[in-house]
């Protein structure tokens, strides 16, 4: 599959990862394969796909995704099932068009590099790889990496050598898709090395405590955290208020509000002297809350919920994003790596039970150690030498 070696010693692979800011999930699942790539001694680009075209056009696009889920997730449904419809009926649809016109970008970047592969842990870069394999540029191998427990729509008009999946069960949706079943390879979705260490809880909750607002610490109950996905969308205030008034006056309840400041300044001017409620909004440390928590309230995001699987996180899944979310929430509560409920007073009362039921919380975490090592860009890796 691979270049030919340059030297008959062994040599380190040149990787290239591209993504773009179109939610937080693509780029982390590039940032992890990044950080294992180099810590295994490998060359690991990663650069703005997008950026490609001028940093303004990847901030113009990263910020009309972004403002559509957080303003109007149903809106996002609507075009999302409507991609779906597409792709079964056109041999390319738009966004593999629209996608086509980066490949001038594109050809600039791989040109002279002399990359052994590349991986695309994102739809847009897949399209604009295909129209140029299907051009006769010279392309690299490509492996698509899946980030959503589904295939989401267009996966099937992409021409990659390779995809990652996040399992056998969701590898079918890919061949319905029209994907070839050589072509898949169900190692998972790669997460950072920091959400699969073993950790000691208190320790995790005294490193925790370090991150709060100054002057605050921890009470001696549970430990709800409350996390919106990367970019803080969901109806995260209804919840807090309904978790505080649920839950007993001596627990913590952590909110981590992502990348959206709307939410975070109301949620900071409402509980601003409340010791119950912290509020957080960007951080580097989730493995460490993850490891922490008692029980986690999250959007089913894929990477969001790869990453607490991993970590061995009890997790009550929220307010998904009609379409992949939905399809990832509904794959987990199938497989008791979560819960949910249909109503914020349904999923309050769901957590605490989780948080109060030790032989529930085990069970669930039975069910994400026997399916989450947290060892798939490993396996990505010993892939591409294997192909060399």
């Amino acid at each position: 599959m691979m270049n030919e070696e340059r030297s008959a010693e062994k040599r380190k692979l040149n990787i290239l990862i591209l993504s773009c800011s179109t939610g937080g999930g693509h780029n982390a699942a590039g940032r992890a394969m990044e950080e294992y790539f180099r810590q295994q001694g490998q060359i690991a680009d990663f650069p703005d796909y997008l950026a490609f075209a001028g940093q303004k056009v990847s901030d113009t696009v990263g910020r009309i995704y972004v403002k559509t889920v957080q303003k109007a997730p149903r809106v996002f449904g609507m075009v999302y099932r409507l991609g779906d419809a597409v792709s079964r009926h056109v041999k390319h649809s738009p966004v593999y068009y629209v996608n086509s016109m980066m490949a001038e970008y594109l050809d600039k970047c791989i040109m002279g590099k002399e990359y052994d592969v590349v991986i695309v842990p994102h739809l847009f870069p897949a399209e604009t790889l295909t129209g140029m394999k299907k051009k006769g540029k010279k392309v690299p191998p490509v492996i698509a990496v899946a980030t959503d427990y589904t295939s989401i729509p267009f996966w099937g008009e992409t021409d990659c050598d390779y995809y990652v999946v996040p399992s056998e069960e969701v590898g079918k949706e890919f061949i319905r898709a029209g994907i070839p079943q050589e072509k898949l390879l169900p190692f998972g979705i790669p997460v950072a090395p920091a959400y699969a260490q073993e950790t000691d809880r208190e320790e995790a909750v005294g490193k925790i405590e370090e991150e709060l607002p100054e002057g605050r610490k921890l009470k001696p109950g549970k430990i709800y955290l409350i996390v919106g996905g990367s970019m803080g969308a969901g109806n995260i205030c209804g919840l807090v208020r309904e978790l505080d008034r649920q839950s007993d006056r001596e627990d913590n309840i952590l909110v981590i509000c992502g990348s959206n400041q709307q939410i975070y300044d109301k949620l900071q001017k409402e509980y601003q002297r409340e010791g119950k409620v912290q509020i957080l909004g960007w951080t580097d440390k989730m493995p460490l809350f993850l490891h922490a928590a008692d029980a986690l309230f999250t959007k089913p995001g894929g990477l969001t919920s790869t990453e607490a699987a991993t970590a061995g996180c009890p997790m009550v899944h929220i307010d998904p994003i009609p379409g992949c979310e939905t399809a990832n929430m509904s794959y987990f509560v199938r497989h008791g790596y979560s819960i949910t409920a249909k109503t914020s007073e349904g999923q309050v009362a769901a957590g605490i039970r989780l948080a109060h039921d030790d032989s529930m919380r085990e069970r669930m975490r039975e069910n994400q150690r026997r399916d989450f090592k947290g060892d798939t860009s490993q396996k990505i890796l010993q892939f591409i030498e294997k192909c060399r």
